[in-house]
């Protein structure tokens, strides 16, 4: 365990998980210096009452007096580089993470679930498997609680989900399961290049052992190469390569290396684009010594997380699915590509992150009934569909749904999966996605209303 005794130690950012790693390190007996970008008024009550349990607040700026006196600092994932940090590291004085700090007081084995979409579904189902088989098990990290808030809990098992900001600085973080699902373009306003932004998310594979198992999925060259970096052995999954380690074949998703099998009939989780988290979890439960009639069971009961391709409600003859976590053009080609509509009008739009949306213009040209665009990265989407069909723009959530509905026919969908992050105009992606539930939810009994510009 580490002595933090103390030491002087700064957290830098005091969202959830700073103010979880401040507290734990005044438990610990840091002297703790709370340090935030944001103005004293602007910052949560949580994050307020750290100077009552005393640490020394330090919001407004990252001062670099403060970085100089300092042994440790610790990183909130969401906080960006910055010039005193810079400093810091290159004095030599270790800069660690959140999930990094609060692991180095946990003795329990710790699953981990990165890639750049579909990781809080795998992560929520492995940790369901793995309760269904008796261990008391804490499903969090980057999705939901922070790790750090739990440190002194009994749990026989951690369950986590790691973002690439998480994983920039994890020097000791090591997994006994690691699943990387995927790596597609994500976050490339914040990150030099796709290389770095890959490069990060493999970092946990660095401190794997033999004895370790790395989750990854079949035929995935880019993924491969990073779980090449540490020494443990490979289990590949695939929902539609039938020669991988588990893997959907006959009707059924097979594991090989537990030698067991789980008809397709009895999971529950919808779209076809789940099966392959679905495989993921079923190679990470067993790799932790899950028994099979756990994993069946979990399967049999998991329906999948709210404003993940979750059905809303149909309409005259449309389904409405909210999407709103599909934040990057993976997560929504994905959505889009596995519905069981022949046809979907899809919303998106939302901050830019950057990305290529040829990969989005290909899902829609083979799926797509229309686009309707809205927030800040609208007209970057719109022209890159441009006349593969037609888009309407909307200033709002209830103008956006009313167009969707204008434009879909009887069997289509309509798919909020915006492929873009959500801050430019809600707080989060709930909030977007509870305000298109409201939105959808307003149609029914309507006699609907204007429905936006339709171009082509």
């Amino acid at each position: 365990m580490m002595d933090v005794r103390g030491r002087t130690v700064i957290v830098v950012g005091l969202g959830r998980s700073g103010v979880a790693a401040a507290r734990l390190l005044m438990d610990r007996g840091a002297r703790v210096i709370a340090n935030d970008g944001a103005p004293r008024e602007r910052l949560s009550a949580a994050a307020a009452a750290l100077e009552a349990g005393g640490a020394a607040l330090a919001p407004g700026g990252h001062d670099p007096a403060l970085f100089e006196r300092a042994d440790l600092v610790v990183v909130s994932p969401g906080v960006p580089s910055f010039p005193a940090l810079e400093a810091f590291e290159r004095s030599g004085r270790e800069v660690i993470g959140e999930l990094e700090l609060a692991s180095r007081f946990v003795s329990a084995p710790i699953v981990l679930v990165g890639g750049t979409n579909g990781k809080s579904t795998t992560t929520a189902l492995t940790g369901a498997m793995l309760e269904r088989a008796g261990l008391r098990t804490f499903v969090g990290g980057n999705f939901g609680t922070p790790l750090a808030e739990v440190v002194g809990e009994a749990w026989d098992v951690l369950v986590l989900e790691i973002s690439s900001f998480q994983a920039e600085r994890v020097p000791t973080l090591h997994a006994r399961a690691h699943a990387l699902l995927n790596i597609t373009d994500d976050h490339l306003d914040r990150y030099s290049s796709f290389a770095a932004y890959a490069d990060a998310k493999g970092n946990p594979f660095e401190r794997m052992a033999p004895e370790d198992a790395a989750v990854v999925p079949l035929g995935d060259a880019l993924v491969a190469r990073q779980a090449a970096r540490g020494r443990a052995r490979v289990v590949t999954f695939s929902a539609s390569d039938a020669r991988a380690d588990v893997a959907v074949a006959g009707g059924a998703i097979v594991d090989r290396v537990a030698g067991a099998s789980y008809p397709l009939e009895k999971v529950r989780l919808a779209g076809a684009h789940n099966l392959a988290n679905a495989c993921a979890s079923v190679a990470l439960a067993a790799a932790m010594g899950a028994p099979a009639g756990a994993i069946a069971e979990a399967l049999a009961r998991f329906e999948g997380l709210p404003h993940r391709t979750a059905l809303v409600a149909d309409v005259d003859g449309v389904r409405y699915y909210d999407d709103s976590k599909g934040t990057n053009v993976g997560a929504s080609v994905a959505a889009l590509s596995g519905l069981r509509e022949e046809r979907a009008v899809l919303i998106a739009g939302g901050r830019d992150k950057l990305g290529d949306y040829a990969p989005l213009v290909a899902a829609l040209r083979d799926r797509g009934r229309a686009l309707v665009v809205l927030g800040e990265a609208a007209e970057r989407i719109a022209a890159a569909a441009g006349g593969v069909l037609p888009i309407a723009r909307a200033s709002s959530m209830d103008e956006a749904v009313l167009a969707a509905r204008s434009l879909a026919r009887p069997g289509d969908a309509v798919l909020l999966s915006p492929a873009c992050s959500s801050f430019d105009m809600f707080r989060d992606y709930k909030d977007r996605g509870d305000a298109f539930v409201r939105a959808v939810r307003a149609l029914q009994g309507s006699t609907g209303g204007p429905a936006g510009e339709v171009t082509s």
